[in-house]
């Protein structure tokens, strides 16, 4: 018997490749992709070599900006982004978190004025490598796995 997986080749669009598995559908509300009205392909668990299991979502014609993209450094910072056009991938990038990060991240601590007052959130990124961020109001840190979206 021959195993196959099929995932729908895009034309044009954006594929998100080598996501942890745990990680596919943080993904996909980081990107706000339940708001968008084009195809939407997402793949999760699937057998991966690099990594045991992995998801992957594919975008029909949407291309993100820089900013978009390095959200998901947050929660998958590894990721590979595809760009392609007319079914080539015309452009591999790989995901980086910015230095500094608004709005969709909720500080932990009770007491800091983004959780008091209606304002976005700000944090700085002193650790790029392991994800950990310090709220620019209140000075606390959070570790990648304490990170609470917005």
């Amino acid at each position: 018997m021959r195993k196959e997986l099929q995932v729908a080749a895009l034309e044009n669009g954006t594929a998100i490749d080598h996501i942890p598995s745990e990680e596919v559908f943080k993904v996909v509300s980081l990107l706000q992709l339940q708001k968008l009205t084009n195809r939407i392909t997402i793949g999760n668990n699937l057998s991966s070599k690099k990594m045991g299991t992995k998801g992957i979502i594919k975008i029909a014609d949407k291309f993100f900006e820089e900013d978009e993209i390095n959200r998901i450094a947050l929660v998958a910072p590894k990721v590979n982004l595809n760009i392609i056009k007319n079914f080539e991938v015309v452009e591999k990038k790989n995901v980086s978190l910015p230095d500094t990060i608004t709005g969709i991240v909720k500080c932990n601590n009770p007491k800091c004025i983004t959780n008091n007052e209606p304002m976005q959130t700000r944090f700085h990124v002193i650790d790029k490598e392991n994800v950990e961020l310090q709220c620019h109001y209140c000075e606390s840190k959070i570790k990648k796995e304490d990170i609470t979206l917005v």
